[in-house]
């Protein structure tokens, strides 16, 4: 499952954090990280769902 969790952070990075942590900050954070540039929104995606 975290493949495909990983595949989605890639293309939409908070869907991956949406898939793993539902909405709380994490994906609030990387909503914003997104916004601000898409590759610290995929990092920040990979790091989430690396650590859960």
């Amino acid at each position: 499952m975290d493949i495909i969790r990983i595949i989605c952070a890639i293309f939409l990075p908070p869907l991956g954090v949406f898939l793993q942590v539902g909405i709380g900050p994490d994906f609030w954070i990387n909503i914003l990280l997104t916004l601000l540039g898409y590759i610290p929104g995929i990092v920040h995606a990979i790091w989430v769902i690396a650590r859960k």
